[in-house]
């Protein structure tokens, strides 16, 4: 199934280069998502995810920005309705 859902990170001061975070988060697994900087220190994931859950497809997003993003926190998750 396809699942439509948006996580949003707050960042470390030293993941300023945007381009360069894009590029990383493409590298591990987040070619899916859309990426939204318009609050300063903050950026927003959509992803459109294909998995067998829901929760299958927020965990494996988690993890793949985790691996691009390691000191960035989660601080929130929303499955779009």
């Amino acid at each position: 199934m396809i699942f439509t859902f948006t996580l949003n990170y707050e960042l470390t001061s030293d993941e300023s280069d945007m381009d360069a975070l894009v590029e990383r988060l493409a590298e591990e697994g987040c070619g899916d998502a859309l990426v939204g900087v318009g609050q300063p220190g903050r950026l927003a994931l959509e992803f459109i995810r294909d998995a067998l859950s829901a929760d299958d497809a927020i965990e494996g997003a988690v993890k793949d920005v985790r691996r691009a993003m390691p000191n960035a926190l989660l601080i929130e998750a929303a499955l779009a309705p």
